[in-house]
């Protein structure tokens, strides 16, 4: 694998292997809304106004520079708990001084409303919320799709889906791997953000490319026999066995790196009878990397020669990167559904855990039909 010199967009594998869904999405204000959830309650004391702003077709970044240039804040005095799209109709917490407030009150904007504001003792930072839920409109969809979309949603509901990175982590032509891969071999970039977004998309990449294969070898472990499974993967009988027996779709690995899911500590999978039973009372899900020095490393066995494999091009940089684990299985909570036939529309609304990718579910359901881009 040489991730410099491809020229190909690599495609992640999917989980669900229906036929074509005709329907229509586009990314605007009515048919994609997004509201994220706080990881805590805010505490009503401190020095620290935390508004939620309502914002359209307006990125984080970008709704922050009118909070600014409107109050007088500084960009560093904003916090926030993750990046949100700019397309659509996205609502989010921002925190800044509270010293700020008064001026606030009066904020207008045509692509921008405050709808609550709190007081709390502490900055936002990365990572303070729980996950998003989501709202998605579909158009022109028969009867007969709608069926189908409703199937593949219980379906997904049920068994979980890939927690593959979105395609907005990769830029516009999908290749920004290929600059953080270029960084890593010496290329000079003295915009740390930007050089950290592209080493991220590396990461990435490598992420992606190596739950793909899981999910192939989930795919695989129940179309192939015993002999086939060692032939195609150079394992023992012992070890295909362990998959084939496997009785839910994504299969773990002994000695695989596992976290308390959706947010705790890693620990290995040593003991795959037991842990079995969690991961399918979705107590536990399997972990994949992040290169770099910081992340958990994994046990001996066919789970360490496969990462070995896919994160060939990354582990020998793995020192100039912090590094981490990632859930590579996720699920979907609070699913409802609903067809409004006289309309052709098929509305959804579900959430995820933070740093899923609504994107990625959709790519599940359209296989890349109907996505306007």
């Amino acid at each position: 694998m040489n991730l410099k010199d491809e020229n190909t967009i690599f495609k992640p594998l999917r989980v669900l292997r229906h036929s074509k869904i005709n329907a229509y999405f586009s990314k605007n204000s009515e048919d994609f809304v997004v509201r994220e959830k706080p990881l805590y309650e805010f505490s009503g004391d401190g020095e620290h106004l935390i508004i939620q702003i309502c914002k359209k077709d307006l990125s984080t970044n970008e709704a922050l520079r009118i909070l600014s240039e409107f109050s007088g804040a500084k960009m560093r005095d904003f916090g926030y708990a993750g990046l949100k799209d700019k397309q659509g109709c996205t609502f989010q917490h921002i925190s800044l001084p509270k010293k700020f407030e008064a001026k606030l009150s009066h904020f207008s904007h045509p692509k921008m409303k405050i709808m609550q504001s709190f007081i709390h003792n502490n900055k936002l930072r990365i990572g303070h919320l729980k996950g998003n839920s989501f709202f998605i409109r579909l158009k022109k969809v028969l009867a007969s799709d709608a069926l189908k979309l409703e199937q593949a949603l219980e379906n997904l509901n049920k068994m979980g889906f890939a927690n593959y990175f979105g395609y907005q982590r990769f830029g516009k032509f999908k290749d920004n791997y290929k600059e953080g891969l270029a960084i890593l071999q010496g290329k000079k970039m003295k915009n740390v953000k930007m050089k950290d977004f592209l080493l991220s998309a590396f990461q990435s990449e490598l992420f992606n490319r190596y739950l793909s294969k899981r999910v192939e070898i989930s795919h695989f472990s129940k179309e192939f026999s015993l002999s086939e499974l060692g032939e195609i993967y150079h394992i023992s009988k012992e070890e295909a066995k362990s998959l084939k027996t496997q009785k839910q779709f994504f299969k773990l690995l002994k000695n695989e790196v596992l976290g308390h899911y959706p947010f705790g500590k890693c620990f290995l999978c040593e003991n795959l009878e037991n842990e079995l039973v969690r991961f399918r009372a979705r107590d536990i899900s399997a972990m994949g990397l992040l290169v770099g020095v910081r992340a958990f490393e994994c046990g001996e066995g066919f789970a360490k020669n496969l990462e070995q494999e896919f994160f060939k091009e990354g582990l020998e940089f793995r020192n100039q990167m912090q590094g981490s684990r990632r859930f590579m299985w996720g699920y979907l909570k609070d699913l409802k559904y609903h067809y409004d036939a006289q309309k052709a529309h098929f509305s959804f609304e579900f959430f995820l855990e933070k740093g899923s990718y609504a994107t990625v579910i959709l790519d599940e359901l359209l296989q890349n039909e109907g996505l306007e881009s």
